[in-house]
């Protein structure tokens, strides 16, 4: 069994949880999708899903801290009004190198982070894996709020497919 040995780093050796509990009291009041730590784990266990179900070679420790990192930008965005995914990656390089992360596996991390809102990538990229498992996180059938939410008919999502 994996370790990952960084992920634990990230949640115990920063203040990554206390960072996501004030995300979390950001969005208490929001009416759509949230991003808080169940959010984050969803996502990095279907990125996971389809990792191995493409039989990709991306270690799983990338795929979990990516996920992990992908909405930390959110803060950001609500205090100072920049794009998350633009933030979240300067974000997530601070957390990386607090954890002594490897410089050599920081780009696939930080590109994925960056460009998860990219909506124009390969199917078969990492990036596309991240941005799909994000969608794919939310119960657009299950919401009080899908009626209000600005989410295209075609991208809610219908139906459990992880």
């Amino acid at each position: 069994m994996e370790t990952m040995e960084y992920v634990r780093k990230l949640l115990q050796e920063t203040d990554y949880l206390l960072q996501m509990k004030k995300l979390e009291q950001l969005e208490a009041e929001r009416l759509f999708c949230r991003h808080g730590l169940s959010h984050v784990l969803d996502v990095a266990r279907i990125a996971w899903i389809m990792v191995l179900e493409k039989q990709m070679q991306v270690e799983k420790e990338v795929v979990y801290l990516t996920a992990l990192l992908h909405d930390m930008g959110r803060l950001r965005e609500y205090q100072e009004k920049v794009p998350h995914h633009e933030a979240g990656a300067a974000m997530a390089l601070d957390y990386l190198e607090q954890i002594g992360y490897p410089e050599e596996k920081l780009d696939m991390v930080l590109t994925a982070i960056g460009e998860h809102r990219n909506k124009d990538r390969e199917e078969e990229s990492f990036i596309k894996v991240i941005q799909r498992a994000d969608n794919q996180s939310r119960n657009c059938f299950f919401c009080e709020a899908a009626g209000a939410c600005k989410w295209s008919e075609e991208r809610k999502n219908t139906s459990i497919d992880y």
